[in-house]
């Protein structure tokens, strides 16, 4: 599937993303540079507090008070929930804005069409944005783009790799850099949240919901990938969500489909699974945090997204004072009786943002209800829409700002970032990882015969190509490409024959524990089927490049060399 890639100066950065994940086409290409979205916010919607460059969203609380002070129940209710419609209509989002006042709705792959181009992300976001009217402040428009298997903004964003990918890579420098690079391109298709990075702590093979989308199994390493790449988010001016607390990594069941139950207490998770969210609410980064669909031990059948106890802790144990959403409330694990029940349950527990519940509209009918009988406390929601308005004021101030500074570079020459395929080859290279082998292929090849799914050697000959490398059926020396698993709702990755176990090479595609049962003098990891990440395998089968990643997470038998 081609996708077209452009090396854009001034922080307007560009490229595409398959939702299937699966591999792409590369071709430079340039594309014309525009402000981003947020600078271009009407005056009503434009903040009065000037964003410094340390400025966080507590910075416009009593502006985002003034605003919530001024709001009707219909608002109030409103002002707490991200909402979600059916079809590739925009204008059904945009009613939903307007008739409910929601803070806004965060855009799902079935609002996009097959190979969505940029242009139309823009047009559908900026009809968003612009049915919240004169409120003071601008429509929350947010999408879960991680990068690798959850990339939901489709083949309009640039490409990028799973969190494990800088797990491996071990450079915060530069996972800040590709972060912000994301952080622009969002913004600039109209986007004004992120719902990433992914903070949970995984335990790997044994985790089928995060996986990969983690940056390994360990807490440290977690804390320092997730506080780089929330800097970067932060640095771009887009709103960004640690999740899912209180840890989903350990957990051996998907809460897409059923309620998993953690077998540790709140007190038992803190020493591992709290880590990454209490050293980023120490650091002062983090925008919000989101609240995960997990069971604890002391009632099973209880969301913590719907659980006082999970909010209490991230408040108290954690100290976040800023921004609290809930995940998915349409997802398999929320059951809560009649329509918008879930939305005020989730409220009532402690949330600031109850993030797509099953029905937009009954949700913001049931809060208004429960606003009128006093089940929902009026004070603590407008608290809580003050925390909703005050990240939606920063995310409209610091965007601003940021395109503004960057003009300012780009007239005086200045590039404030490398290029973006520079930036993602650059991870590529430092993410590989040699499992079994020599950091430096120890004998260099200039021909390999390759086995995977027909995308995954197309893809893998281009790169070979460009690095001087042939591919062909004859050659003695032989690469599987191995697949991962599936990942929500990702089929392509399944296409792929396992029948080269015995090959010279094996690249691990996803988790390096897809690798068990190959026997292969050399196994690599690259942690997606990305591009780069095929160009990074090819220069090191030619020799041009020593792999210095590390194995972010244990695996069982592997006894990887030290490359750092």
């Amino acid at each position: 599937m081609a996708r077209t890639s452009s090396i854009v100066l001034a922080g307007l950065l560009a490229g595409a993303l398959t939702l299937t994940g699966c591999s792409r086409e590369q071709t430079e290409g340039s594309r014309e540079q525009s402000s981003p979205v947020a600078a271009e916010t009407p005056a009503a919607n434009v903040p009065t507090t000037s964003a410094q460059p340390d400025a966080r969203p507590a910075d416009f609380t009593d502006e985002a008070t003034g605003i919530v002070a001024e709001m009707d129940d219909t608002a109030l209710a409103g002002a707490v929930i991200m909402g979600s419609y059916d079809g590739t209509d925009a204008a059904a989002g945009a009613k939903l804005i307007r008739d409910h006042q929601l803070a806004g709705v965060i855009v799902m792959p079935y609002n996009l069409p097959q190979d969505v181009d940029r242009q139309t992300v823009g047009t559908m976001t900026e009809e968003f944005r612009t049915a919240a009217g004169e409120r003071g402040w601008q429509t929350m428009i947010g999408v879960d783009q991680e990068g690798g298997p959850v990339t939901r903004a489709g083949s309009a964003a640039v490409e990028l790799p799973p969190l494990m990918a800088h797990g491996a890579a071990d450079d915060p420098a530069l996972t800040s850099q590709i972060t912000a690079l994301q952080g622009r391109d969002l913004i600039e298709l109209g986007f004004t949240t992120d719902f990433a990075p992914v903070a949970d702590v995984t335990v790997g093979k044994d985790d089928p919901a995060i996986s990969v989308r983690s940056a390994g199994d360990d807490p440290q390493r977690v804390s320092s990938v997730v506080e780089a790449a929330v800097t970067g988010y932060d640095e771009a001016g887009i709103i960004s969500s640690l999740k899912h607390f209180p840890g989903h990594g350990a957990l051996t069941e998907d809460s897409h489909e059923t309620l998993p139950v953690s077998e540790k207490s709140l007190d038992e998770l803190a020493d591992r699974d709290f880590v990454p969210f209490a050293d980023a609410a120490e650091a002062g980064v983090a925008t919000s945090m989101m609240v995960g669909h997990i069971a604890l031990p002391d009632d099973e059948t209880l969301p913590a997204s719907l659980n006082p106890k999970a909010y209490q802790a991230l408040r108290e144990d954690v100290g976040f004072e800023g921004l609290i959403v809930t995940d998915a409330l349409n997802m398999g694990a929320v059951t809560a009786g009649s329509p918008g029940q879930e939305t005020v349950r989730a409220l009532a527990a402690g949330a600031d943002l109850a993030l797509l519940p099953p029905d937009s509209a009954a949700a913001a009918e049931a809060v208004r209800t429960a606003l009128e009988d006093g089940t929902l406390k009026r004070e603590d929601l407008k608290e809580s829409a003050t925390r909703v308005v005050a990240a939606q004021l920063w995310q409209t101030a610091v965007a601003g700002q940021t395109g503004a500074d960057q003009t300012a570079a780009d007239q005086s020459g200045e590039e404030s970032v490398p290029g973006e395929n520079e930036l993602r080859q650059q991870l590529a290279d430092a993410a590989l990882t040699v499992m079994t082998g020599e950091c430096r292929f120890a004998d260099p090849v200039d021909e390999v015969s390759v086995t995977g799914s027909d995308l995954g050697v197309k893809a893998f000959t281009e790169a070979a190509e460009e690095a001087g490398l042939k591919v062909t059926d004859s050659a003695e020396t032989t690469v599987a490409l191995v697949p991962g698993p599936l990942l929500g709702s990702e089929t392509v990755k399944q296409a792929t024959a396992r029948n080269s176990t015995t090959a010279d090479i094996a690249v691990a595609l996803s988790g390096p524990w897809e690798l068990d049962g190959f026997d292969s003098g050399t196994q690599l990891a690259i942690y997606d089927d990305w591009q780069p990440g095929m160009a990074a395998v090819a220069s090191y089968l030619s020799g041009d490049l020593e792999a210095t990643g590390s194995l972010p997470v244990q695996i069982e038998g592997a006894e990887p060399p030290d490359c750092s």
